[in-house]
């Protein structure tokens, strides 16, 4: 569209303009092929990094997973550890496991010490049974496990226990909170006939695929040609373990033997041969055996190989290193450098005490006494120096004081004019009181003039009237830490070491204030997370001094000095039924402190849980007795709330006296009932940390009941007894399960009856309490290792 409508714009103002400033805002040639093509060398350099760094990692990881294969499947690889655990009780596993060893064993005959050697299947292997029925020694065979076969029979789903039994079921989950290996499913039983052994493996799978990882693969075991296809795959397999069994180095004793010590009566030295697994092993860490406790070492022997897979041509070579063992090499402790086997602080009596003077102080104090007799003292008329000695010096400045303003028996009417203004105040206060009082009675009704009459109840009567009040408010169990006032003992005494908190989150509590005796035998660390760092480092480094560390896969005797001998017998006896287990220590492992649980009651125990109660800890290849108390976790507060007992469906936090270990770690905490009765897994869980500073806190509530009313005064009764435990808890706030809060302001009579202001009208049929807090610490075991003497 043209004509006189057509857009005309505002020329440019361009006349008085340079030529450069006119081209000021374009860019050159030169510059703008500058800006479009950066440096492609640098882009290229870039990108060669890039690939070069991407490069680097792939082969790490080549590498590392090829190092990780050779340690697990070569012929320096410690036997692989195969545990056969029935589903069932109706599984023979007894078949199974000749089946298998007949297989590995090159004469055919099924019998080897310590581990079998194939030459066939270039494999090594233990094969162990796990004893349907034995909790322990299942759970024990499992913490060694490279991989554990779950062995179930087809014929049983015609059974009520349709291919896993209770028990089966049970120790499955154990497995899975201790952290399950490699696993694998073999199904005996089946059909002869192709389709219906087909349908029944498909079955069976179908039943168990939701019990296992995904992983899991299941295998028919019942020809030679199913067990030959089973372990030609288990040989190529990639093992998978516990983060936790890979942290430390262990060993599944073959052979127990003792050795009598003469220079100390009652101990001995235990001597345990097997396999190093994990990581290195150094002569001069402390050792762990599981239930006998920490020990050190006096010497490590380096053996031959009992079953070699290259030098190992037919049994004679076995039987002479069944009969005497060959010693390559032998390692004893640095004296210097071998970690002491510390367990409790020894605590110094006198630590807290005053100290004898110096001479320095001494000479002060003289000067003091020097000046104090030249002072001169003013003194009441009268007074003999007899009588002036007795005078304390404060009373002598508040006298001088004084006199100086007035003369000398004013002492004496100002203390008599401040008793009585003091009265007149209180009487002020009463009159107060009694005209409030006098408006609550206008509005009583009869139920609270029936109450009004508890003034001259004898004791009996008392108790009953709370009784009945406590059975009619027992249906309300959203305060479970209500506890009575006794009658006999005030409540002061009862519950001196009690104190009240504006607010459970934000008021603060000293973590050093009032501690136990037990706190000065235990160790505590300035900053854990740098302190494990610098132990794992630590341990890193030890594992490269070849000179004082037996390398993983070696077939060592390890002597373990000062073991009592009772000990040393029950694990002779232990040996029959489960593995033997040793594990090193790292640096500080022994050392006792205050550990930390995240812990969850088991869904099979029934049975209360009591705080403080003994229980048997297993923490990793670790075993020590303990007396825990619970708490919650609260993740917004600095302090956290006791637990009497172990909830079902929810994890708590227990608290112990144990050696120190470092994280991660599972737990399975066993329970005792009496030594005829075999342990039971009451809780599982994990270690959470390491902290004696962790402030749990016990929580009591008194509860009284309102007894007259008046708009926001209320006269509540049978919280207290006596007016003197009124006027002591007087400073701590009162709440209302109602949602009302207030304080205490003075007793009424002689019974506990108390006057209470409040920010509302408390209700008649409401409940008034108050909390008190005191800090709880765990109680200290009287033994701590389970096959220990008392």
């Amino acid at each position: 569209m043209g004509g006189a409508r057509a857009q005309v714009n505002k020329a440019h103002k361009t006349r008085f303009a340079s030529k450069s400033s006119r081209n000021v805002h374009k860019v050159s040639s030169k510059d703008k092929s500058r800006i479009a093509k950066p440096d492609r060398n640098l882009t290229k350099g870039a990108r060669a990094a890039r690939l070069q760094r991407n490069k680097m990692m792939r082969e790490q990881k080549r590498d590392a997973l090829l190092k990780e294969k050779r340690a697990s499947s070569g012929s320096n690889s410690p036997p692989r550890v195969i545990v056969l655990f029935g589903l069932s009780r109706s599984v023979d596993l007894s078949a199974l496991e000749q089946d298998l060893l007949k297989l590995l064993s090159a004469d055919g005959t099924g019998v080897v010490y310590p581990a079998v050697a194939s030459s066939e299947y270039k494999l090594r292997a233990t094969v162990l049974k796990a004893p349907h029925g034995d909790l322990l020694a299942c759970m024990e065979m499992a913490k060694v496990a490279d991989l554990i076969a779950f062995v179930t029979s087809a014929s049983s789903s015609n059974e009520e226990d349709c291919y896993i039994d209770a028990f089966g079921s049970h120790c499955l989950s154990i497995f899975r909170a201790l952290g399950l290996p490699s696993t694998a499913v073999l199904i005996r039983d089946l059909p002869s006939e192709l389709k219906k052994k087909n349908d029944s493996k498909k079955v069976c799978t179908s039943s168990l695929s939701s019990e296992f990882p995904e992983d899991c693969k299941f295998y028919p075991a019942d020809t030679k040609d199913d067990l030959h296809k089973f372990l030609w795959l288990f040989k190529e397999q990639r093992f998978s373990v516990p983060h936790w069994r890979n942290q430390r180095p262990y060993l599944m004793a073959q052979k127990v033997d003792v050795v009598a010590d003469n220079s100390i009566p009652g101990k001995c030295t235990l001597l345990l041969s097997g396999y190093i697994r994990a990581r290195s092993l150094s002569v001069n860490q402390l050792v762990h055996i599981t239930g006998a406790g920490d020990f050190q070492l006096s010497k490590i022997e380096l053996l031959k190989d009992p079953c070699s897979l290259n030098v190992r041509k037919g049994g004679d070579l076995m039987e002479s290193d069944m009969n005497e063992a060959q010693v390559i090499s032998c390692l004893t402790p640095d004296p210097m450098k071998q970690e002491p086997l510390l367990v409790e602080n020894v605590p110094d009596p006198l630590a807290g005490e005053q100290t004898w003077p110096t001479e320095a102080e001494m000479a002060e104090a003289e000067r003091n006494q020097e000046e104090r007799k030249l002072k001169r003292k003013t003194l009441p008329k009268g007074t003999s120096e007899y009588q002036a000695a007795w005078i304390v010096e404060d009373s002598d400045a508040d006298v001088s004081e004084s006199e100086n303003e007035e003369d000398d028996g004013m002492v004496l009417d100002e203390g008599e004019n401040a008793f009585n203004s003091q009265g007149r105040k209180d009487e002020f206060e009463l009159d107060d009181d009694q005209a409030s009082l006098a408006l609550v009675s206008d509005e009583e009704t009869e139920t609270h003039s029936m109450m009004m009459d508890g003034e001259n109840l004898t004791r009996e009567q008392m108790e009953e009237e709370m009784r009945k009040i406590k059975e009619a408010h027992a249906e309300d169990e959203e305060f479970p830490d209500e506890v009575d006032t006794p009658l006999d003992v005030p409540a002061r005494k009862r519950f001196a070491k009690y104190r009240g908190l504006k607010s459970f989150r934000t008021s603060s509590w000293d973590p050093k204030e009032s501690l136990p005796q037990e706190y000065a035998r235990i160790f505590a660390f300035d900053n854990f997370n740098r302190t494990q760092k610098h132990v794992l480092s630590r341990a890193r480094e030890m594992e490269q001094n070849i000179d004082e560390c037996i390398p993983a896969g070696s077939y060592a005797r390890l002597h373990i000095r000062e073991v009592p001998i009772g000990v040393a017998n029950k694990l002779n006896l232990v040996t029959k039924t489960m593995p033997v287990t040793l594990c090193g220590l790292m640096q500080h492992e022994s050392k006792i402190s205050v550990l930390h649980f995240s812990l969850k009651k088991h869904d099979s125990y029934t049975a209360p849980i009591k705080a403080k109660e003994e229980m048997i800890f297993n923490l990793g290849f670790r075993q020590f007795v303990a007396r825990p108390i619970f708490s919650s976790d609260s993740f917004n507060a600095d302090k956290q709330k006791m637990e009497r007992f172990l909830h079902p469906g929810r994890f708590s936090v227990a608290s112990v006296y144990a050696p120190i270990s470092f994280p991660p770690l599972p737990l399975i905490a066993l329970k005792i009932k009496d030594d005829a009765t075999p342990a039971t897994v009451a809780a599982i869980g994990s270690l959470r940390s390491i902290d004696p500073d962790r402030v749990i806190l016990k929580k009591i509530i008194l509860t009284g009941y309102p007894q007259r009313v008046s708009k926001q005064k209320a006269t509540v009764r049978y919280m207290f007894h006596n007016p003197e435990d009124v006027r002591w808890f007087k400073p701590v706030e009162v709440w209302s399960k109602c949602g009302r809060r207030g304080r205490i302001k003075e007793p009424v009579g002689t019974h506990g009856a108390m006057k209470c202001i409040l920010n509302g009208v408390l209700q008649q049929h409401d409940t008034l309490c108050m909390s008190l807090f005191k800090r709880t610490y765990p109680r200290w075991p009287e033994k701590w290792f389970p096959m220990t003497d008392a």
